[in-house]
């Protein structure tokens, strides 16, 4: 069928098209163009996420905002600026220029924003960042975006400059995306923005009085505020038998990369544990054609996170593809590529990867005094016990005024956001973390997006059909709704995220 020409936005298009909040999508010079409008406004921005490629036509209106139905970007109209992560880069926006009953869209706007000045007299000198993740970088980005341009250091333990972590699950370790996807970052994006990257390096003590950071080598970088964004690290099993070539975790880019070399001659693989990276991994291997076994001691999967019915879903799923599972098992012996369960049913398998849980790393908050409470404790500004000391992502725990808790989220979208927030924080400007937690996982074509947080609920309630895997799945306690989850409703997904958000200015 031949595809249906597109909406020419140079030549004009009836006012009368477009109602309040509505979404016209076209193209403007061969590029693809959403026209959106505001009360009398009219604002025309990039048509696609910078984030995924996202649809952002499919998307969500809030105030002088488009929200991407996919992993919840979002972006200023007015502008076309990335406001929110996961997208770091922002769109491209067009003037819109009305002409009696009709609109047009004009030029491009010029993609060089001005920067802006902080706001605070008593911005740092330095900036130091401990971590080279999710949090690390949108810290370092969101810091060179609000115009600081005093010395910014990023230290991070991995080798490799930071990358898309999510990823390293899903489509590249599937063999779907190539290595030049995974950077977050190119080489020149550091030079230019005179951000130091500091690669392969170990910080071994936090000097919080003397205000410097020592790495393991002995050199120092002296900091007027920092930002430990440490994250997490898998939980190591102790097997016996096993040697440790055999067992294998995915947490680096390197671990990706090894998990995917020794895939290249394997025809069956174990996966110790039903977490998310357990069966994103199985997902993956199964796309390249091996053989997968699930052991985990749950009854089914991702049971404590979204309750038994979306596990058995995600259960129904994978073994639709082909996955074996063996709940309620643990591994209690490997000699060479035999396995022995608990319960004494031996498989094999040509190696194994651990996804059983993370837990954050502490070492050198603890060794600094900071206040720890299962996560390194933070105010509602992401700043620790200590003046001028912020931690942000998978290490720090912060007040929830969501849930009313005090809560760690091990999300990417989430460390990513609390990295912007830290960032605008240490220049001054005092805002508040009050993003809604969101999280994504994909399991072959079904992905599940989660809005919210429940650590423990009383009532489940589903609209749709879990089957038809077209539902919205809400966690309630005592009435009240804390998380849902949405399968094939991005838009409600938005929807909800964005009544969550309102409902705290009520």
């Amino acid at each position: 069928m031949e595809e249906a020409a597109k909406l020419d936005l140079k030549a004009g298009f009836p006012l009368d098209n477009l109602k309040d909040g509505g979404m016209i999508l076209g193209d403007a010079d061969g590029e693809d163009v959403l026209v959106v409008r505001r009360g009398d406004e009219l604002f025309a921005v990039g048509a696609f996420c910078t984030h995924y490629h996202g649809p952002l036509s499919g998307g969500l209106v809030v105030g002088e905002t488009v929200r991407c139905p996919w992993h919840h970007a979002c972006f200023s109209l007015r502008t076309g600026e990335a406001l929110r992560a996961p997208a770091l880069d922002s769109v491209s926006s067009w003037r819109v220029e009305t002409v009696g009953d009709k609109a047009y869209v004009r030029e491009k706007s010029a993609e060089e924003r001005s920067k802006r000045k902080p706001i605070s007299p008593k911005t740092p000198a330095s900036v130091v960042i401990v971590g080279g993740g999710a949090a690390g970088l949108a810290a370092a980005d969101m810091l060179r975006r609000e115009g600081y341009d005093g010395t910014l250091t990023m230290i991070s333990a991995d080798e490799s400059a930071p990358y898309d972590r999510p990823n390293l699950s899903k489509d590249f370790l599937a063999g779907t995306a190539s290595d030049d996807w995974i950077p977050l970052r190119p080489p020149e994006f550091y030079r230019d923005r005179q951000i130091e990257l500091v690669l392969n390096s170990r910080v071994s003590a936090l000097d919080l009085r003397e205000k410097h950071v020592r790495l393991e080598g002995g050199k120092t970088y002296e900091f007027g505020a920092l930002l430990i964004a440490t994250g997490v690290e898998p939980v190591r099993l102790d097997i016996t038998g096993a040697t440790d070539s055999q067992l294998n975790y995915l947490r680096t880019f390197a671990d990706s990369r090894a998990i995917i070399s020794k895939a290249a001659s394997a025809k069956r693989v174990a996966v110790v544990g039903a977490s998310f990276i357990g069966l994103e991994v199985a997902a993956s291997l199964r796309t390249r054609g091996i053989d997968v076994d699930v052991i985990a001691p749950e009854s089914q999967p991702l049971q404590r996170v979204l309750g038994p019915g979306v596990g058995l879903l995600v259960r129904s799923l994978h073994e639709d593809h082909g996955v074996t599972f063996h709940l309620g098992e643990t591994v209690k012996h490997i000699d060479g590529r035999k396995l022995t369960l608990a319960s004494g049913v031996t498989l094999e398998a040509d190696f194994v990867v651990l996804g059983v849980g993370v837990h954050p790393v502490l070492g050198l908050a603890e060794q600094a005094g900071l206040v720890i409470d299962r996560g390194i404790a933070v105010n509602e500004y992401l700043e620790t016990s200590a003046a001028g000391v912020f931690a942000a992502g998978d290490v720090s725990r912060w007040p929830d005024p969501h849930s009313g808790e005090r809560i760690c989220v091990e999300h990417w979208v989430v460390a990513e956001r609390q990295g912007q927030v830290a960032a605008r924080n240490i220049l001054g400007y005092r805002e508040p973390f009050n993003a809604v937690p969101f999280f994504w996982s994909q399991h072959y074509d079904v992905a599940i997006n989660y809005v919210g947080h429940a650590e423990s609920w009383d009532a489940i309630e589903i609209d749709g059909e879990l089957e038809a895997r077209n539902c919205s799945v809400s966690y309630k306690k005592g009435g009240r709704t804390l998380a849902v989850a949405t399968i094939s409703r991005d838009l409600q997904s938005l929807q909800i995220e964005a009544a969550m958000e309102a409902s705290l200015t009520r």
